[in-house]
């Protein structure tokens, strides 16, 4: 097992540990700081959504820093068993009154196509790069998962050509690190397209 560790907010400096698992790649500290320097903010009070959760790195994070609701979505059996596990940790760690943290043992793609509750501030998407499933993903976000002005996370390989964003996205910030190009769009206002 390796180890995730959660880098600011009120659990900052908690450790969890990390089934290993191929494929696996928990979001590095310096692209998390970067992505929640950017997202300060619009985290407190928000409602957070981690489609390909693995890890945990993005969607504990964001809980850490005050989002009101976190849902964790993951598909693999022992990584979604760890996430629970985690969450209860954090839920239990946390000081005081904190938002809730969910964590959903399911297909991501298959979870976003059917119909969307209240719709999420932000979400992290983070597919195994060889899934290439974050287009798809983005498509099934329009169908009413997201808040007007809504916030999308996007990690994908550096090598690769941007994601064709939905109409009414925009790229709102973006960097590379490494081998990953991470990027924030924004939906201006796009909840409900379709």
């Amino acid at each position: 097992m390796g180890q995730l560790r959660i880098i600011g907010g009120r659990l900052r400096g908690r450790r969890l540990p990390v089934p290993d698992q191929p494929g696996l790649r928990p979001t590095t500290d310096r692209v998390r700081e970067t992505l929640f320097n950017w997202l300060a903010p619009n985290i407190a009070g928000s409602r957070c959504l981690d489609c390909f959760a693995g890890a945990g790195a993005l969607g504990f994070e964001a809980f850490s820093r005050g989002a009101a609701e976190v849902v964790l979505i993951e598909r693999a059996g022992a990584v979604a068993a760890q996430l629970k596990a985690n969450a209860a940790t954090l839920s239990a760690a946390a000081d005081g009154p904190g938002g809730v943290l969910g964590v959903v043992k399911a297909d991501a793609l298959r979870w976003l196509a059917r119909e969307a509750p209240s719709p999420f501030d932000i979400v992290f998407l983070d597919p195994p790069f060889a899934d290439a499933a974050v287009e798809q993903a983005m498509a099934l976000l329009t169908r009413g998962w997201l808040a007007a002005d809504a916030f999308v996370y996007v990690e994908t390989p550096a090598s690769a050509a941007p994601p064709v964003l939905p109409p009414g996205w925009t790229w709102h910030r973006e960097r590379t690190a490494g081998q990953v190009r991470y990027a924030l769009a924004r939906t201006l206002g796009a909840a409900d397209a379709v």
